[in-house]
């Protein structure tokens, strides 16, 4: 089961990947995650990638898909594995099933957590934090009990820059124009399965979790 996760900020795709790991037992890869920890170990291709990281610059598509690859053919992934943040571009999504056809694998299903526009900016938006520890709340649907003010120790809650209605548009278009292109080539390819991401995480869930057993149950025959 080699999965990839791809949806818009704030579409909870992170919500779903600790379920979908608890569900069936498949190694997550962030790829920012796998970056930092070949750089971290010292590896070749992490050596590499730090030089393009120090310098402020984008690690090249190919030096990442090495990286993955790396990873993708640990023993944690043997049984399949779920990528999170690649492949981002066509390109990207070329190289990497290129990559992948190498090593005798491929993509099982390209999971599509979708949510409008104007629901990601009211949930990311909606977020605050406190000053002091970081604690996080939400406006909407965990707010603190004073206005402001964290329950837990009492510090300031702010909004993070990251967080402001102009930042969240301007990632929207990013990922409008960058990624979204690549639900046309994976549903051309007839590896797009759809989730309505504006449901609560639990619905999604449900039906993330029968999909994947599904698409298990059809691999196995």
């Amino acid at each position: 089961m080699n999965l990839i996760l791809v949806g818009p900020p704030g579409a909870g795709k992170g919500t779903q990947a600790e379920r979908i790991q608890q569900d069936f037992g498949l190694p997550y890869f962030a790829t920012g995650n796998i970056l930092r920890a070949a750089v971290a170990d010292g590896t070749d291709l992490g050596k590499q990638a730090k030089a393009f990281m120090d310098d402020g610059k984008l690690v090249p598509d190919e030096l990442i898909i090495g990286v993955l690859l790396e990873a993708l053919q640990s023993a944690d992934a043997a049984d399949g594995f779920l990528l999170d943040g690649f492949p981002r571009t066509i390109a990207q999504a070329d190289a990497l099933g290129e990559a992948l056809g190498k090593v005798g694998r491929k993509i099982t299903a390209v999971l599509l957590i979708d949510v409008p526009d104007e629901e990601v900016v009211r949930r990311l938006s909606g977020r605050r934090e406190c000053a002091k520890n970081h604690h996080t709340y939400h406006v909407d649907f965990d707010p603190p009990k004073h206005e402001g003010v964290c329950d837990q120790d009492g510090s300031k809650l702010i909004q993070r820059d990251d967080d402001k209605p102009e930042v969240i548009k301007k990632r929207l278009v990013t990922y409008h124009e960058q990624t979204e292109p690549l639900v046309d080539y994976y549903e051309g390819r007839d590896l797009l399965r759809r989730f309505d991401g504006s449901r609560t995480p639990t619905e999604v869930h449900d039906h993330v979790r029968a999909t994947i057993a599904t698409l298990r149950l059809e691999d196995a025959i």
